[in-house]
């Protein structure tokens, strides 16, 4: 059955690659990336990647934005350039070279997200007109 009513939402579906990508574009740039869940509402809903503020005027019942870091236990932090190189230079058996901080940061940023997919949660809150109301979150993929 479908509603106008967010709080019919029992679970949200939501992939763990749209959850890292998100979190990944907010890290980086602070884009402003949600998991967008549109109405009309039902007990099982999708959330997708959405760019908050992209969007044109929203009529009743409006979309519901949900933090990517919602779907977490724990927040990751995000492996900055710098720290990739101080730890680079301190280790005594590599000699720095900008192709091998570029190796490394790669790669301590598929770390990451790994971590992040690691820590998605069974369950969060989410807010809605009327207040704070609990899901469960189904990962797809």
């Amino acid at each position: 059955m479908e509603s106008d009513d967010p709080t019919v939402i029992r679970v949200l579906a939501v992939t763990t690659d749209d959850i890292v990508t998100a979190i990944e574009a907010n890290e980086r740039r602070d884009a402003g990336a949600v998991l967008r869940v549109t109405p009309p509402f039902s007990g099982r809903m999708r959330a997708r990647l959405h760019l908050d503020g992209t969007e044109s005027e929203y009529q009743d019942p409006q979309p519901l934005h949900v933090p990517p870091e919602r779907f977490l236990e724990t927040m990751p932090p995000f492996p900055s350039p710098d720290d990739t190189e101080d730890e680079l230079r301190s280790d005594p058996e590599k000699t720095y070279t900008p192709e091998r901080h570029r190796t490394r940061h790669e790669a301590a940023v598929e770390a990451w997200r790994d971590r992040v997919q690691a820590a998605v949660c069974e369950g969060t809150t989410i807010e809605t007109p009327v207040g704070v109301h609990e899901v469960r979150i189904a990962t797809l993929g």
